[in-house]
């Protein structure tokens, strides 16, 4: 397969042709790409418009590493089993039996919360939903995350169901538009329950896996430097840096809807989604859980880890080695009206077009080198800050109370833009934002407060047209 996606890549890659020229100021190296294409991610760019998109490998790839790539494809996409004779190492609790089930096609399936209402019937509901104290505080028997999924004889921590709430809107001039909003429940704990007086829940659907290599290999002193002259008083905007500790080192976040993690969180990923012990968790997620202290379910838990270093290594290198699909119809004239009401809104104050990555590229979990990812000129429409998107929309706006690192609840890492027109394509939906609440292009603008207010409201106030080539344009990226 992946070698079938590879053709049409090979076929079109003499049609590129490097240049250089100046933005901002600054030498910028990039790339013309002719017959309607641009070049979003330097040599990991690859010409793939099918549900493949997110999940092909960027033609750097050869010998070695493209084994590896494999091998790590296998593993996001394979269903863990707990009685498989090896200790699959699913649950005994858990929110997904794969990577791939969250994301599928490395992309966001469709959330449980619009299919289902809540938690999905089928082993996995494609969320993770966060439960806190109202101060802060994580409780004792359930953790951070809520495992609405258990293995047979284990019980779920608890099932979501959510509530979608309507409202009706109109533009300046005249044309309806609607907005949704959820409140959730949780029942059937499977210890105490929680009186909602004392919770906070918060939902969040997976992220795109589009260019996570690159972000991995993004130089942090640029973004250090963005956050530095990222204040813009005229428009609200001021976003700032989110600081992480991770193994004992300080760090600029980068990934994650509130840039709360340096890295792709892969070892997270296995232990907390899918209950899978690895080296940097080694203890099973229901550890010291009351069903876990009957013995009958002592025989769940098994003594070595399930998931080695090697293979999370392997994971990591697939995700960072995925390809990054070309902008599409870039000489469309609608499209080219509608980059420039994105410039007008002042969208790209945050949603950064172009930036750059490190020399030496980016280093897996294991210390492998891709240094192939060095040295590139990318354009993710982000700039990584975390800034105020405001609480004031019908009275709950996007603050979800749910603090990560110095991120409030009120502040999210400005969404990378980069494949944002192929999520219906690779996963058959258009639901976007953290929790999935808009249902297109126009709903995720509009939801935009605080920081964002002055680009929603200089959206409103464009005619329709421009409206609609303002979205026909995120639908090339």
């Amino acid at each position: 397969m992946n070698a079938i996606r590879k053709i049409f890549p090979l076929l079109i890659s003499g049609l590129i042709l490097f240049c250089s020229c100046e933005e901002d100021g600054m030498d910028v190296r990039d790339v013309e790409v002719t017959e309607g294409y641009a070049l979003s991610a330097g040599t990991s760019t690859i010409f793939i418009n099918s549900s493949f998109a997110y999940d092909s490998p960027a033609d750097w790839l050869s010998g070695t590493y493209e084994k590896r790539f494999n091998k790590g494809d296998k593993l996001y996409d394979d269903a863990r089993s707990s009685s498989n004779g090896l200790g699959g190492g699913l649950g005994p609790v858990y929110a997904g039996y794969s990577c791939g089930s969250c994301h599928r096609n490395a992309g966001r399936t469709k959330p449980a919360l619009w299919n289902d209402g809540g938690s999905g019937p089928y082993g996995f509901s494609s969320m993770l939903i966060y439960i806190t104290r109202r101060n802060g505080a994580f409780f004792q028997n359930y953790g951070r995350v809520l495992h609405d999924q258990a293995i047979y004889g284990v019980k779920p921590e608890g099932k979501l169901s959510v509530e979608w709430h309507y409202e009706q809107f109109e533009f300046p001039d005249g044309e309806p538009y609607e907005l949704c909003y959820p409140t959730y429940s949780i029942s059937e704990w499977y210890a105490d329950s929680i009186r909602p007086e004392d919770l906070f829940c918060t939902v969040r659907i997976p992220l795109r896996h589009v260019g996570m290599g690159q972000i991995m290999a993004i130089d942090t002193k640029e973004i250090e430097a963005l956050a530095a002259k990222s204040n813009y008083p005229e428009y609200g905007i001021s976003g700032r840096c989110n600081y992480i500790m991770e193994r004992g080192v300080k760090s600029v976040g980068l990934s994650g809807n509130k840039a709360q993690h340096a890295d792709l969180t892969v070892e997270l990923g296995f232990s907390s989604d899918m209950g899978a012990t690895n080296s940097r968790y080694p203890e099973e997620i229901c550890e010291g859980q009351s069903q876990m202290t009957d013995g009958s379910m002592m025989g769940l838990l098994y003594d070595k880890l399930d998931v080695s270093t090697e293979d999370m290594e392997n994971v990591d290198l697939y995700m960072q080695g995925l390809g990054v699909p070309a902008r599409r119809n870039v000489n469309d004239p609608v499209v080219k009206r509608g980059e420039e009401m994105f410039y007008q809104a002042k969208c790209h104050l945050c949603h950064t077009v172009t930036l750059h990555t490190r020399p030496r590229g980016s280093t897996l979990l294991n210390g492998t080198q891709l240094t192939w990812l060095g040295s590139q000129t990318i354009h993710p429409y982000s700039d990584f800050l975390i800034h105020d998107m405001g609480s004031e929309i019908m009275g709950v706006g996007l603050n979800d109370n749910y603090v990560s690192g110095l991120a409030r609840g009120n502040e999210w890492r400005t969404t990378p833009l980069w494949g944002v027109g192929l999520q219906k394509t690779v996963n058959g939906h258009t639901y976007f934002l953290h929790d999935g609440r808009a249902r297109n292009f126009t709903e995720a603008i509009l939801w935009h407060g605080g920081e964002g207010e002055a680009s929603k409201n200089l959206f409103k106030k464009m005619p329709k047209e421009d409206r609609e080539a303002l979205l026909r344009f995120l639908e090339s990226l």
